[in-house]
């Protein structure tokens, strides 16, 4: 019981990870907006958007390549998926 409590402690007092991707100034994280827009349009998906000639089936997928971006390129392939999802529902 107490090396359960001593492990539990540590995680509790060890500080938060952070990435790269998260810190770095040029690469800001999505906004709310495309967050919940991707959400949205990745939200049980079983045929892939594509973007950058590249297939995304989940958010995690599609936000991890966005965040690698750079802002302008970001923007173009965000706008692609969004896109590609407005054209499906016709």
């Amino acid at each position: 019981m107490r090396a359960i409590a001593a492990a539990n402690e540590a995680v509790i007092k060890r500080p938060m990870e952070t990435t790269e991707e998260n810190t770095s100034a040029e690469n800001p994280a999505l906004s709310r907006p495309q967050r919940r827009l991707l959400k949205r349009i990745y939200n049980s998906r079983t045929v892939p958007i594509i973007a950058d000639d590249q297939p995304f089936l989940t958010y995690k997928e599609a936000s991890g390549y966005l965040l690698s971006l750079t802002d302008d390129a970001r923007e173009a392939a965000y706008a692609q998926m969004k896109a590609f999802a407005a054209d499906e529902g016709r």
